[in-house]
C-alpha cells in the first residue's frame, strides 16, 4: 500500500526555499564516483538545476566507471569546472591518494560554501575533513551499503560502525532518498536531528515514438510488453526476471522481455536467455536510454535486491507506467498495491514474480492499473527535488558556523 505522508517526529521533510534564502549565490562542490545508473541522474539533474537556479558549481568525479553519456552530459551542462579524480569502488592505498587530490581540488577551486558527496566512496572522501569552521559537509548516500541483503554480517558490522562514524562526527546533513532509507539511517544509528527526506524527482517523458520504437524492436503493437531497465549487476537481478518470465510465458505466448541495460552479468545473462530458449521472446539491448524506451512498455518489472529510490521507478511513475516491484527501498513510494501495480517479497524464487507478471499481463488488470498509474504521472517532479536540496544547504549557510 502506499506509505503515509511522514509527520514532524518520523522524519525531516525539506521546505521548498524562500525569498529569504536566496541573498546570494552560493559556491557548491559535488562530488560523485559512480556515474552509471540513479546516482549519475541525479548528479547531473542537480547539477544543472543549482546552476541554472544561479549558484556556481564544480563538480568532481570518477573516470574510473565513468560511462560515456554521463561524462558527455555533464561536460556540456557550462559548470564553473568539472574535473576527474581517479576514484575506486574498492578499499585501498588508492583512497589516499584520490583523498589528497580532493583536497588539492578544495583549495585551488573553494572557498565552498557546500561540499556534497553522493556515494559511499565520494561520501567518505568529502567527508574525511579537519575543519572547524567553513564549508557544510553533506552526504547523500543514494542507497546505504548496509540496505544490500546479500551482504555478511561482518561486513554489516564494519560499513554500518563507519557510516555512523562518519555521519556523527563530520556531516552536517545526510539527504536520504525515500522512506526506507531514512529508517535505515535511524537504524544504523544515525542522528535524527542531521537527516533530511527528499524523494528524487524527474521530469515528465515525452511519449510521440511508442509505435516507430516498436517497429524498430520488431515488437507488435498487440504484444503485451515488459520491460526492465537497470544495470546488469547482482542488485538488480536480471535473472529473477528472467526465470520468472521463462515461467510465465508458456500461459502468454503474446507476451516479450525487453531489457535495457548492460554490466557485469551481461554473459550470464545472455547464457541464462539461450538456456531458457527465449531468444525470440526476450530482447536484451544498451543501445537506447531507458526514459525513451518506456514508451514502448506496458508493464516495469524491477526485481531488484535493494534500492534507496531508483530513477527507473520515478521514471516509470512518469511515464504512467504500472510497475511489479520487489519490496525494496521507494516501492511504496510509487506503488500502491493492486492498483497501479504490485509489490512483491524480496526473494530469489521466481514464483511470486512470475505470478505476478502472469496477474497483470491479462488485459481487464492491466486496463486497470495503466488508468490508476497515469494518475500518479506527476508526483515526483525535478523541480521539488533541486528546491529542498537547496533548503538544506541554506539552513546550513545562514546558521552561524
Amino acid at each position: 500500500m502506499a506509505l503515509p505522508e511522514a509527520t514532524p517526529h518520523r522524519t525531516e521533510r525539506c521546505l521548498t526555499t524562500g525569498p529569504q534564502n536566496r541573498q546570494r549565490p552560493l559556491s557548491i562542490l559535488q562530488v560523485l564516483e559512480p556515474s552509471g545508473g540513479g546516482s549519475g541522474r541525479h548528479f547531473i539533474d542537480l547539477c544543472k538545476g543549482l546552476k541554472d537556479r544561479g549558484h556556481k558549481v564544480t563538480a568532481v568525479y570518477s573516470p574510473v566507471r565513468a560511462e560515456r553519456r554521463f561524462m558527455s552530459e555533464l561536460l556540456g551542462l557550462g559548470l564553473a569546472r568539472v574535473q576527474t579524480i581517479d576514484m575506486h569502488r574498492s578499499i585501498g592505498l588508492h583512497d589516499v591518494r584520490a583523498w589528497r587530490h580532493l583536497q588539492r581540488v578544495i583549495s585551488s577551486s573553494g572557498p565552498f560554501d557546500v561540499i556534497h558527496g553522493h556515494s559511499s566512496k565520494a561520501g567518505a572522501l568529502t567527508r574525511l575533513r579537519l575543519r572547524k569552521r567553513g564549508a557544510a559537509v553533506v552526504y547523500t548516500p543514494h542507497a546505504f551499503r548496509t540496505m544490500d541483503p546479500k551482504l555478511g554480517g561482518a561486513g554489516r558490522l564494519i560499513f554500518g560502525q563507519v557510516e555512523r562514524l562518519l555521519g556523527i562526527a563530520f556531516s552536517d546533513r545526510i539527504i536520504c532518498v525515500s522512506e526506507d532509507e531514512f529508517a535505515h539511517a535511524l537504524e544504523l544509528g544515525l542522528p535524527r536531528s542531521r537527516l533530511r527526506l527528499i524523494v528524487n524527482g524527474v521530469n515528465a517523458p515525452e511519449h510521440h515514438e511508442r509505435h516507430s520504437l516498436r517497429a524498430q524492436f520488431g515488437i507488435e503493437e498487440t504484444t503485451c510488453l515488459f520491460g526492465f531497465v537497470g544495470r546488469l549487476s547482482p542488485q538488480k537481478a536480471p535473472e529473477r526476471l528472467i526465470e520468472a518470465f521463462a515461467a510465465m510465458a508458456k500461459q502468454r505466448p503474446e507476451a516479450h522481455l525487453l531489457m535495457v541495460g548492460s554490466g557485469p552479468l551481461e554473459h550470464e545473462v545472455r547464457s541464462l536467455i539461450s538456456a531458457l530458449a527465449l531468444e525470440h521472446r526476450v530482447t536484451l539491448t544498451a543501445d537506447i536510454e531507458g526514459p525513451r524506451a518506456m514508451q514502448m512498455f506496458d508493464v516495469l518489472v524491477m526485481p531488484s535486491r535493494y534500492e534507496a529510490m531508483s530513477y527507473v521507478m520515478l521514471e516509470a511513475e512518469a511515464s504512467g507506467l504500472p510497475m511489479i516491484l520487489s519490496d525494496v527501498g521507494g516501492a511504496g513510494t510509487v506503488v500502491q498495491q493492486d492498483v497501479n501495480g504490485i509489490i512483491i517479497a524480496n526473494q530469489d524464487d521466481p514464483s511470486e514474480l512470475a505470478a505476478a507478471m502472469l496477474k497483470i499481463s491479462g488485459e481487464d488488470t492491466r486496463s486497470a492499473f495503466a488508468a490508476a498509474a497515469q494518475a500518479f504521472r506527476h508526483r515526483h517532479g525535478l523541480d521539488a527535488m533541486v528546491e529542498q536540496t537547496l533548503s538544506v544547504y541554506h539552513e546550513l549557510t545562514l546558521q552561524d558556523r
